[in-house]
């Protein structure tokens, strides 16, 4: 990890290796291409083998309490970012336009403000950002990702459409 100076402005530099972030991947059972570039890596990620959607659940629907209960991982709706985190997501569709329910775009910032922390206020290093990342990448399969309000991020898992009356 790097900090660079801009002035009066810091800057804490990430330096995640690709490589290290594709095997992480790997080892959950995700099929990661990297596009690498000076500022973030972005990530098209599609889960193999599994019929059932990534766990990504609307947080405010009442049917996903027990979810909301268990996950540690949030996503703001609106801009896609993963809270305390230097990871922001967006749905992938497929070619008719439609949410693909196995599959996430994922971006990780490499430059981050010099006071970002983490939960706890513990500071990011890359060590800790690949236990994190992987810990994210297990919530997406077992325990469960909540996305708070916004049409940005759209839920996979859980009740997908908008509760009230069917015409």
């Amino acid at each position: 990890m790097q900090v660079l100076q801009a002035g009066r402005f810091k800057f804490l530099f990430l330096e995640v290796e690709a490589e290290l972030i594709t095997a992480a991947a790997a080892q959950q059972g995700f099929e990661a291409r990297i596009q690498d570039s000076d500022r973030s890596l972005t990530l098209d990620l599609t889960l193999l083998d599994r019929n059932a959607p990534l766990l990504l659940f609307d947080a405010a629907d009442p049917a996903n309490l027990g979810w909301f209960s268990r996950c540690q991982f949030y996503v703001d709706g609106r801009t896609g970012n993963v809270l305390q985190t230097p990871i922001s997501i967006a749905n992938k569709k497929d070619r008719s336009g439609r949410t693909v329910s196995n599959g996430l775009r994922l971006r990780i910032s490499r430059e981050l403000p010099a006071s970002f922390r983490l939960p706890g206020k513990m500071p990011i290093t890359e060590q800790v950002f690949y236990g994190m990342f992987s810990n994210f990448l297990q919530a997406l399969t077992k325990t469960g990702v909540a996305v708070c309000g916004g049409p940005t991020v759209t839920p996979l898992a859980g009740r997908t459409e908008a509760p009230g009356s069917r015409i």
